[in-house]
Parts: C-alpha cells; sequence; structure tokens
C-alpha cells in the first residue's frame, strides 16, 4: 500500500513540471482520475490523502479535504468530472470524447445518468436504507437499462466503440466493485444471467484494458477497508 499523508504530516515536496493527484487508493471517484491519467498516458506522480485523519496542509488545497484534487503548475481542479475533463482537454493524445460536438454532448448526458447508480450502490453497501436482495436487484437494473439499452443501440463493445472512452471510465470504478453489493448481502443480486447482455460483456472487456488493470482493487479489499472505515469488524 502507498504512503498516506494524515494529520501533522509535512506535505511533499512537489516534482517541478510534473502533474500532481491527490488520490486515495480505495476512492473510486479517485480512480476516475487515475484511468484517465494511464489511458492518456499523462506523466503524473499521485500523493495519497488519509481521509480519516486529513493533514492540515491538504485543506488549504481542497478546502473540504476531498479527493480527487490535481495540481497542475500553479492551477488546483477539484471534482472528478471537472478533472477529467480538464486533462482531455488539455492532453489532447488519445482523445476520450467524440470529437463531433452533438455525440460528445451525448456521451457528457450518459455520464450523468450513471449518478443515480452510484447513490444506490452506497445507499447498499454502507447499509442506510434497508431492501430485500430482491429489491435492491429491481433498483440497480432500473437504472442499468439505459446503459444496457445505449450500448445495443451502438452496437459496441465500449461506449466508445472499439477501445474505451470517457463514459466507460467513468462507469468502471462502481462496475468493478460491484461484487462489494454481493458482500453486503450475503448472497449474488438476484438478477437473471441472460439480463444485461451488454454490459456483461462491458464489464469482462473491462478487465483486459490496461488501464482499468493498472487501478483495480478486488471487490473483497475495498468491503473489507468500508468495513473497517465504518468502524466494524470483519
Amino acid at each position: 500500500m502507498s504512503e498516506r499523508y494524515s494529520s501533522g504530516s509535512q506535505k511533499p515536496e512537489k516534482i517541478k513540471g510534473l502533474l500532481r493527484l491527490y488520490s486515495m487508493e480505495y476512492c473510486p471517484f479517485a480512480q476516475r482520475t487515475r484511468l484517465v491519467l494511464k489511458a492518456k498516458n499523462i506523466p503524473h506522480e499521485i500523493v495519497n490523502i488519509d481521509l480519516i485523519s486529513k493533514p492540515e496542509w491538504y485543506l488549504k488545497i481542497h478546502p473540504e479535504g476531498k479527493v480527487p484534487a490535481l495540481e497542475a503548475d500553479s492551477e488546483v481542479v477539484l471534482e472528478s468530472l471537472n478533472i477529467v475533463n480538464f486533462l482531455d482537454e488539455k492532453y489532447p493524445q488519445n482523445p476520450l470524447y467524440p470529437t463531433d460536438l452533438v455525440a460528445r454532448k451525448r456521451d457528457q448526458e450518459l455520464i450523468t445518468k450513471i449518478d443515480p447508480l452510484i447513490g444506490l450502490f452506497y445507499q447498499c453497501v454502507l447499509s442506510l436504507v434497508q431492501k430485500t436482495p430482491q429489491e435492491w436487484a429491481e433498483a440497480f437494473a432500473s437504472g442499468l437499462e439505459e446503459l444496457e439499452s445505449e450500448l445495443a443501440t451502438r452496437a459496441t463493445t465500449f461506449f466508445r466503440g472499439d477501445k474505451p472512452g470517457m463514459i466507460d471510465y467513468m462507469l468502471w470504478p462502481w462496475g468493478q466493485r460491484a461484487g462489494a453489493i454481493s458482500l453486503t448481502l450475503g448472497q449474488k443480486l438476484p438478477l437473471n444471467l441472460d439480463r444485461f447482455p451488454m454490459l456483461r460483456k462491458w464489464a469482462k472487456s473491462m478487465r483486459q484494458d490496461s488501464a482499468c488493470v493498472e487501478t483495480y482493487t478486488e471487490p473483497e479489499e475495498y468491503w473489507n477497508f468500508l468495513q473497517l472505515s465504518l468502524g466494524k469488524s470483519i
């Protein structure tokens, strides 16, 4: 595990001319930015922050002490979507959005459709809402239907086409962590195996992408981290 900077620590000296990402290895929002940095092969350094005992100096960078945050020369960019859009515009290699403005807007709109699924994910794995496994399955299915339909309409493996793009990387951190739902419920979600065939194929293909491989965390490891963060024994 990489070092995490916590309360009482000194801010590490920055490497001149190199992007610095403030992250935390288990944070899916921070993983979004790491995926884009890897996919675009952008040189950078990562400083991991202890989100339970935050270093005082980090609050001067992000007033709420959240991750991710990106330092680019004298500029600081906050929030995962702002950061990935900044990176895609500033570093044109391997563009992750379509060049066509209408298609780009459609992709950006689809990314917003991920938010309700993220909310459901945390309601479930943090036990904020009590539902039966079948009720959770139907709740998630409702949110996944539009993404399944979009992949079917595009008739491509990834939302971008033959390789992952911005939608794919913005969705993947929670696709990667889907196993934490089963660990929380004590069983797999009761979804028919023939439901969401496009998304199942997508998830299998995403696991082979180099950026996804390099930033991967096992669902069990992530779930154990959540339990420790909540003060539960594992």
